[in-house]
């Protein structure tokens, strides 16, 4: 994989944010993606999301599997941590690395051939724990890399570039996440980065496990006619079921919106997502209610989007093992060693 660096020069006027960086300094190197590829505007999304969000880019931990999406790590934000891991064990490594730095912020960007085939088991697991990080799905419904066969989100009576339509049922990512307790799940469309950028904020401030899954339109392989992950496809199937806003911790809401129009949902830092309701009767604090919503849609022919459901109050997975909140990464060694009596009383256990 080969990676060109993108130039210093930027415009001097550029808007600042609160630690005087500019957009351009999230950037990183330049795509070697294909031009018109989903997946780059996903990536010009994620770039806004921290620049507005005003992260300390060393204090960001960007993580990765294999295949088209797994480059976009190496395209936003070139001075901060990352790990490009084997196929389909992003989660596992992310796992480790929270584990020992509960400090950074932690977004993993995979894709769906890398989430939910052979990294299946390792994303149910990171759902499980409530991992607290935001994970990001570019979901094509093809493996790009490896010349554009199925992969296990393609629905059922998508047709290939080339050969027969697809008949296995699909795995749909958000409901995975819905059934195994996520408690942030959001879906998007790349080309809506009004709706994305806001849904991204709040999953990188959200405390446990944030799912993110955003159809990113794969351009050589499957944007065909007869393609359910197309542009046009999409465009013309997608359906809002609310509109995102993200309100920092600062800002004053209640004079924003009329009464009735919005629902604010507080984030575990203070900051709210504000949410405009296009469907009246939605409920995306109720799972059954948001289980019950999209299995309607899907069988309607939608797309649904947006923000689905968010549960604020289950505890995220050093919350739940009872971790120190200091890094393990910053313990002295006699803060994570048990010493020899206790040493002494574990392994008297196995004797």
């Amino acid at each position: 994989m080969s990676y060109i660096a993108k130039p210093k020069v930027a415009h001097p006027n550029l808007p600042r944010n609160k630690l005087g960086l500019t957009a351009r300094d999230y950037e990183g190197t330049v795509s070697t993606l294909c031009a018109g590829c989903g997946h780059d505007s996903v990536t010009a999304a994620i770039i806004q999301a921290v620049f507005q969000l005003n992260i300390e880019p060393h204090m960001l931990a960007k993580m990765s599997g294999i295949g088209c999406s797994s480059k976009t790590p190496a395209y936003f934000v070139s001075s901060s941590h990352g790990f490009n891991s084997v196929h389909g064990r992003m989660p596992s490594v992310t796992t480790g690395a929270n584990a020992a730095n509960r400090s950074l912020t932690y977004i993993g960007v995979s894709g769906d051939g890398d989430s939910l085939s052979i990294g299946a088991g390792q994303f149910v697991h990171a759902i499980r724990r409530n991992l607290n990080m935001c994970y990001i799905i570019e979901n094509n419904g093809v493996y790009g890399l490896t010349k554009g066969q199925f992969s296990a989100s393609a629905d059922v009576g998508s047709k290939p570039k080339k050969g027969e339509p697809n008949e296995m049922e699909p795995i749909d990512p958000v409901s995975v996440a819905l059934a195994l307790g996520a408690t942030y799940v959001a879906r998007s469309f790349s080309g809506d980065r009004e709706q994305l950028v806001p849904l991204i904020k709040g999953a990188l401030t959200h405390k446990g496990f944030a799912l993110v899954d955003v159809i990113s339109p794969c351009v050589t392989f499957n944007d065909h006619e007869g393609s359910t992950k197309s542009y046009k496809h999409t465009r013309q199937f997608y359906h809002h079921v609310v509109d995102a806003d993200f309100v920092p911790p600062a800002a004053e809401i209640k004079a924003a919106y009329e009464e009735g129009s919005a629902m604010p949902v507080e984030l575990h830092d203070g900051s709210k997502i504000v949410l405009r309701k296009v469907d009246k009767a939605y409920d995306p604090t109720s799972r059954a209610a948001a289980f019950s919503y999209l299995r309607d849609r899907v069988n309607a022919g939608e797309i649904i989007t947006g923000l689905l459901y968010i549960d604020g109050l289950r505890k995220e997975m050093h919350e739940v093992m009872g971790n120190t909140t200091t890094p393990l990464c910053q313990l002295p060694l006699d803060g994570l060693h048990p010493g020899a009596a206790e040493l002494k009383k574990i392994i008297s256990r196995y004797r």
